[in-house]
């Protein structure tokens, strides 16, 4: 049965993307304009007059603004018709639906296109950023599968590129743990870059999280186009994880920004002291300028403050950038679940049930009639998710406290 049709944009989101198609917009100066005007109609609609007291804005650019939007209009209903033919649908800055971290960020996309089911106010409201070198080492890939599977597993939802190298190692491992993941493209989303993770971009769409662009829908891929997709990708997140990075890598610049202009966690596995993939990320380690993890627990654990922060609506009061006019930061402050909040499989219930006291492997076998590979890989997760903790030298685990089920 084929999937239903994208649902129609809403017409606020229908006036951002006509004024995206005007030449000289950009994200910073259409969030300038927005905000003093009120709405993307408004601009649509304004006089030279209103249009001349909005900083940034000359008597010649005013003129072509002017020119350009008589045919804007029409060139984004040309625009909205194919982005419905490539499976996707339009979200404006404004929609509900629209990221809140990323509103939070310089210069937010005023909209966006997505494929697949994005969901920021309930499965995705926790996302880390996973970044690294597309030319990655076995050491890289091994990494990456571990620690953004078990992220994923934790119910944390893994962002990325969909670059060759660390991006698709990243996003695979996510899908395979039954995660969820976000791909940020550096093309139009009627495009795939690279060609060869065109199959991996339809399943992330098809029920594993979603394919989002903010560039015009048949955009072909080109350099210059991905440092601005790389802020999306940190943007979208509470953290960025860095998994080797050369001295001049892109990913490097991106973990900086993400901390030091988005104010997000970086985290950073070290490398090999030898290999020059990984020279950057123990530069950047050195310096302070990311957390050294070494677990997945680690950054599960990090990430708790800004998470509570993300869920009782008060991240942005830590780092507000926001240019649009977007709903007033919410007051209530209930403590937030943890990242992935608990839901445990028959077999890690029967674990943590069986835990009233210390056992060891051969123990919980006695305990829970479960296969030792079975325990052994479900107590990796336990542990990651602070359920369960090793008690000393003996291979005896204990139950931290109640778990949910």
């Amino acid at each position: 049965m084929p999937p239903p049709p994208p649902p129609p944009p809403s017409a606020d989101a229908l006036g951002l993307l006509a004024l995206t198609v005007i030449p000289g917009l950009g994200p910073v100066l259409i969030g300038r304009i927005v905000k003093h005007l009120g709405s993307a109609e408004a601009v649509l609609r304004a006089e030279p007059a209103q249009l001349r007291l909005i900083h940034g804005l000359s008597d010649k650019r005013i003129e072509a603004l002017i020119s350009a939007r008589r045919n804007a209009t029409d060139a984004a209903k040309r625009e909205a018709d194919a982005i419905a033919k490539a499976g996707a649908t339009i979200l404006g800055i404004n929609d509900p639906g629209y990221p809140p971290l990323l509103r939070q960020i310089d210069d937010p996309p005023p909209i966006l296109t997505v494929r697949g089911n994005l969901q920021p106010h309930d499965q995705d409201q926790y996302a880390l950023a996973v970044v690294g070198s597309r030319a990655c080492t076995q050491y890289g890939r091994e990494q990456t599968a571990r620690f953004a599977g078990l992220i994923a597993a934790a119910g944390i939802t893994i962002v990325s590129g969909g670059a060759r190298g660390i991006d698709t190692a990243a996003h695979q491992a996510a899908i395979q743990s039954g995660g969820r993941t976000i791909a940020v493209l550096g093309c139009g989303i009627a495009r795939a870059y690279p060609p060869e993770n065109r199959e991996l971009f339809d399943r992330i769409a098809d029920g594993h999280g979603a394919v989002i662009s903010e560039l015009p829908v048949n955009t072909e891929p080109d350099a210059k186009n991905f440092p601005a997709r790389n802020r999306l990708i940190t943007g979208l997140s509470l953290g960025v994880l860095l998994i080797e990075a050369a001295t001049r890598s892109g990913s490097l610049i991106s973990a900086r920004l993400a901390g030091d202009d988005q104010g997000r966690e970086v985290f950073a596995v070290p490398g090999r002291i030898d290999s020059p993939a990984s020279e950057g990320t123990n530069d950047l380690i050195k310096s302070g300028g990311a957390q050294l993890v070494t677990s997945p627990g680690d950054i599960i654990e990090a990430l708790q403050t800004p998470a509570r922060h993300a869920h009782a609506g008060t991240h942005q009061s830590r780092y507000d950038h926001s240019l649009f006019n977007t709903p007033q930061a919410s007051t209530n402050q209930t403590p937030a679940p943890r990242p992935g909040a608990l839901t445990l499989n028959p077999a890690q219930r029967a674990i943590v049930s069986a835990l009233q006291g210390p056992l060891d492997l051969d123990g919980l076998v006695r305990e829970t009639g479960l296969q030792p590979q079975v325990i052994a890989a479900e107590l990796t997760v336990l542990e990651v998710w602070r359920v369960i903790t090793r008690a000393g030298s003996g291979g005896r685990i204990e139950r931290v406290g109640a778990a949910g089920t």
